[in-house]
């Protein structure tokens, strides 16, 4: 191999891919990136089994070749280069880089023994905007659980109903949902949260339409030029549509910015009670109430006014607030809830495609 690329190229492929190889594996070649050329282009690839990710960059090849090499080295090293064209030849198992005055040989491995992923039989197929994707995926991917021990939690489900495209999120604490697109595919898919988090990564809201393609056991994202397959979480995704309240005896309207500061300030009095708060609707004097009370440290007490119905409170836990209130776009927020036992909602009042519930604390 014997190929010129531009730093700037390079180091952005690097910072997508590198992020898939696993530094923990008992296989090491699975620490490395696969450097191969394809189609007079240079592919990036890094696969942990679970997730492979392959990015294509334009590259002027004057000869072709393969060969893996550790994937966090050359990702700092390169990320440490001047901007400028940096030439990579291989000679049998290393790369010698050149950049300017910069001259460094990396030791890798055969490319023959790099994991590929198995290829999608009889795909069906999908194309969602990239905004829209990226967007819902940073109002849902936060909900999903980390907890091993239920793994269907820890992913991410993409489903059609009644000719819509929802995703969802869940750890059983909180539930996010979004609307998408309107689609005549049925999709039913339970993509792993680490896999949407790496494709996050990757959108470029330029690129136009994410096309996802799916069997029934993994999936592919293709974004520009880059690709991303993972495995599916096996696993039938709780129903949480019956979770989700339609009338409410309690609701409140306040400007976003100051529930958020409030809630913040509120949190730091809690964090002895794993940031238990309480929040209060009262009707006669049209204000929500942020309480909480740490015995160690003190108490807080934050009023908002707003636009109320009803009068009551609910125990919650600040960190899903302030998570919550980070990914509404408008500038106010509704909370509405029912009894002290009921799941709240959050949610924009100009905003019917997003829906955030959180389930309360026993006061």
């Amino acid at each position: 191999m014997d190929v010129q690329v531009t730093q700037e190229n390079l180091n952005k492929a690097l910072a997508n891919v590198a992020r898939v190889a696993s530094s923990r594996s008992t296989l090491p070649i699975l620490n490395n990136i696969l450097v191969k050329t394809e189609d007079n282009r240079l592919r990036l690839s890094a696969t942990n089994l679970d997730i492979a990710l392959s990015q294509h960059i334009g590259t002027k090849v004057k000869k072709e070749g393969s060969l893996t090499i550790p994937a966090r080295l050359f990702q700092d090293f390169v990320s440490n280069l001047p901007k400028t064209t940096i030439r990579l030849v291989q000679e049998d198992a290393k790369l010698h880089v050149t950049a300017d005055n910069y001259k460094s040989t990396i030791n890798g491995m055969a490319s023959d023994e790099f994991p590929v992923m198995p290829s999608i039989q009889k795909p069906q197929k999908i194309s969602v905007p990239t905004t829209y994707l990226k967007k819902a995926l940073q109002q849902v991917t936060f909900a999903a659980s980390s907890d091993e021990a239920r793994p269907v939690l820890t992913g991410v489900l993409l489903n059609t109903i009644d000719s819509k495209l929802f995703i969802a999120a869940t750890d059983s604490y909180r539930l996010a949902e979004k609307e998408v697109v309107k689609t005549d595919n049925q999709t039913k898919l339970l993509v792993p949260v680490s896999a949407c988090q790496d494709l996050l990564r990757i959108i470029d809201e330029s690129e136009g339409s994410v096309e996802i393609e799916f069997d029934r056991q993994q999936v592919k994202f293709t974004v520009g030029d880059a690709e991303l397959v993972t495995r599916q979480i096996d696993g039938e995704y709780p129903d949480y549509k019956k979770l989700i309240p339609t009338k409410f005896q309690n609701k409140a309207a306040v400007l976003k910015r100051d529930l958020l500061s409030v809630t913040k300030i509120a949190g730091l009095f809690s964090r002895e009670n794993a940031g238990s708060i309480v929040a209060s609707v009262d009707d006669a004097t049209k204000k929500l109430t942020i309480k909480s009370i740490a015995s160690q440290v003190g108490d807080n007490i934050s009023e908002i006014e707003g636009n109320t119905n009803g009068s009551g409170d609910i125990t919650l836990n600040s960190r899903y607030l302030i998570d919550v209130l980070q990914v509404l776009d408008g500038d106010q927020v509704e909370i509405c809830f029912n009894g002290k036992l009921d799941p709240i909602v959050v949610r924009d009042p100009k905003e019917s495609s997003y829906t955030h519930i959180i389930m309360p604390l026993k006061s």
